[in-house]
């Protein structure tokens, strides 16, 4: 593929609801324009952009592919981004790389949750939309409706571009509102001019729409349109043009893109109204002393790209996918990674179509490429030239909600367990993985069930390691309520020196995270010596609770007396003597179990906040507070035990239909209700006789 200036590119994410056609559309495009041979299918696992192993199995994207395209002298390069919310944080790499997002609509099932969430991510970014609605050979199809729904849910900005000509239920033909010219396509897609048709008063009301929008461009329009005066047929254009590339204006193209139609409409709409890498890409960067730098999309100037994907695969290496702002990156081009400080040389550079590589000479400002086997650099670094050091905003990620326990399926695999899934992590920052040192379980966080299925599969396909999930454990806490005092008193007599100690400990409650030890022995009773033999042996004990083996928190112990043999006692005999004062006095001082608590902010739709509150309670929660959040939406404030949070990321997609957000952190442990309690002792005695 040749080079392009700023000028001649642009960068569009695919995005929307899941199952509204964005890769099929990416694909009409890719072959219209010549990119592709032939028009793969999901169904049949050949389509450019879902080429992961994963997608072709779950006939859906699961990450962000790359696939550039050239048309009547532009390139354009399409990000086709996931719709299914398990993956949001492709969604955010695909969107950090764009500057225009092409949000794809169903034509039978209209605004869904995903395009709400497309629309905010784009707006929230300040980057151009336009929507595609798609699927209009289906019968159940219903066009009009679905612009009704977008213009109430997204406001009058919203711009009917292209429309279709509705005969017995289905599109006869598609009418481009700016040219004022039909479209007819033929069994393979071709399309020829035919006579506008007559559409009567549903004409108007689109002429209405497009007045509207070109009204919100600037407050000249806006007055000229409330006097009540037409607007030429240029300042329409001229409005719409310059509406979308500032964001004030979202055009609506439709089609099918299965059949491909209406997909050069859409190609020849994005070439004029979409605003190009060197109109949008520009960006406010931070210098090494934290001021602000303005970066323009300049070949000419210092190089300073952003990584914004990363593929790491056992067999091919790692491969990062850059975004050059400004300047060239190319082959043997230092770079200085801003978040080591380590220099990058950068081997080769690449141009990505799906899972096809290119070389390239260089990848210029503005443009999107690839650069294989950077070592040390990962998705969200800053790779700038030594000459102007500065840092690119990164990529703001959704945070992981739903947490399993990782058991490889052979004993021994942990590591390579834990490897590979670190491994995993470098592609998706949305993977969490930690060895919890309580509970002695490797435990995996992400954003969904599905989430964790794929990172389930891709151990098994590209680490050769079988897992299975499962709840993880609670780490819970066991204290005391009552002061008590006991002997612990160890003799031992065999052939030549004994062993003998001899202590009398006070146990009592106290606010501290594990033991509290002093002493207040008199007359020598203990000798000195002995004293951090007897605090060590109560620290090995506090490890296992009474309870149910959980770690003490909250207990000081206090020595007060005793007796030694002055040959006989040692280190060892006194710190017996103290595990043996632990034992019998812990059971006798009230021992109680604590459990987690933490604290809950659920952002959900006001409509759901019963639902919620309600699931909160049932959970043992205690509601704080509620505060508004964005249009809406409000935050429910709650604490909730920990116990009782493990599948909440479920529940409030399917209550809000995937709306809801939440995060929660822990706050502090409380004891727990008897019959939690019980429950925990008698799972804890089965697993040990287990």
């Amino acid at each position: 593929m040749k080079q392009y200036p700023a000028k001649n590119i642009l960068n569009i994410a695919i995005t929307g609801h899941s199952g509204a056609g964005k890769t099929s559309l990416a694909e009409a495009m890719l072959f219209l324009s010549g990119a592709s041979d032939r028009l793969g299918k999901i169904a049949d696992g050949n389509t450019v952009c879902d080429y992961d192993p994963e997608e072709i199995r779950r006939k859906a994207t699961v990450g962000t592919a790359v696939a550039p395209l050239e048309w009547k002298n532009h390139k354009i390069n399409l990000l086709d981004a996931p719709g299914l919310f398990d993956f949001e944080g492709a969604s955010c790499e695909a969107i950090r790389a764009a500057d225009t997002v092409l949000i794809t609509v169903s034509g039978k099932s209209g605004v869904s949750v995903g395009t709400e969430k497309a629309d905010k991510a784009a707006t929230d970014r300040g980057l151009s939309k336009v929507f595609f609605v798609n699927g209009l050979c289906d019968e159940s199809a219903r066009f009009y409706r679905v612009f009704e729904d977008l213009k109430s849910s997204f406001g009058p900005s919203v711009c009917p571009v292209v429309v279709p000509y509705i005969v017995d239920g289905k599109a006869d033909c598609y009418i481009n509102m700016l040219e004022y010219k039909a479209y007819k396509y033929d069994a393979n897609g071709v399309p020829s001019v035919v006579p506008v048709p007559d559409m009567g008063e549903r004409l108007e009301g689109l002429r209405n729409a497009i007045n509207e929008a070109v009204a919100e461009t600037s407050d000249e329009m806006f007055e000229k349109y409330f006097s009540g005066e037409q607007f030429t047929p240029e300042e329409i254009i001229v409005g719409v043009s310059k509406g979308v590339k500032s964001g004030t204006i979202s055009p609506v193209f439709c089609g099918d893109a299965q059949l491909g139609y209406g997909v050069e409409q859409l190609l020849n709409g994005l070439i004029w109204l979409a605003p190009s890498a060197e109109e949008k890409a520009g960006e406010i960067g931070v210098d090494v002393d934290g001021n602000p730098v303005e970066l323009s999309v300049n070949e000419e100037g210092a190089a300073a790209a952003i990584v914004f994907k990363t593929i790491a695969d056992p067999f091919v290496g790692k491969l990062s996918f850059i975004k050059v702002i400004s300047g060239k990156v190319s082959a043997d081009t230092p770079l200085i990674n801003m978040r080591t400080g380590a220099t990058e040389r950068i081997g080769k550079v690449v141009t990505m179509r799906g899972k096809k590589q290119e070389d390239a000479a260089y990848i210029g400002a503005g443009d999107i490429g690839a650069a294989p086997k950077l070592q040390s650099t990962n998705t969200g670094d800053t790779l700038c030239a030594p000459t102007r050091k500065v840092t690119l905003e990164g990529i703001s990620y959704p945070v992981p909600t739903l947490s399993m326990a990782v058991v490889p399926k052979k004993k021994g695999e942990e590591d390579k367990v834990a490897q590979g899934i670190m491994r995993l992590a470098e592609e998706d920052p949305t993977i969490r993985f930690e060895t919890n040192q309580e509970t002695h379980e490797m435990v995996l966080s992400g954003l969904g069930e599905q989430h964790l299925d794929v990172v389930v599969s891709k151990l098994k396909s590209k680490f050769g390691v079988d897992v299975t999930l499962k709840k993880p454990k609670v780490p819970y806490r066991e204290t005391i309520r009552k002061k008590v005092q006991v002997q612990g008193r160890h003799k031992k007599q065999t052939g030549g020196h004994g062993q003998f100690g001899d202590v009398w400990i006070e146990f009592e409650p106290c606010d501290c995270d594990d033991l509290e030890f002093g002493e207040r022995v008199v007359g020598g009773a203990v000798p000195k010596g002995f004293f951090p033999a007897v605090e060590k042996g109560l620290r090995e004990c506090i490890v296992k609770g009474p309870l149910a083996g959980y770690p003490v928190v909250g207990l000081r112990a206090t020595l007060y007396d005793g007796s030694y043999h002055p040959v006989d006692s040692s280190e060892m005999a006194f710190k017996t003597a103290a595990a043996l004062a632990y034992k019998a006095g812990m059971p006798q001082a009230n021992p109680v179990l604590l459990e987690p608590i933490g604290l809950l902010h659920a952002t959900v739709p006001d409509a759901n906040m019963g639902d919620i509150m309600g699931e909160v309670t049932k959970r043992r929660g205690r509601v704080l507070g509620m505060n508004p959040a964005q249009a809406g939406m409000q935050t429910i404030e709650a604490e909730v035990p920990m116990a009782e949070m493990h599948d909440f990321c479920t529940f409030i997609r399917q209550a809000t239909q995937g709306r809801g957000s939440f995060t929660f952190n822990f706050v502090r442990y409380e004891e727990a209700p008897a019959q939690v309690a019980q429950k925990v002792i008698e799972d804890a005695k089965a697993e040990n006789a287990e």
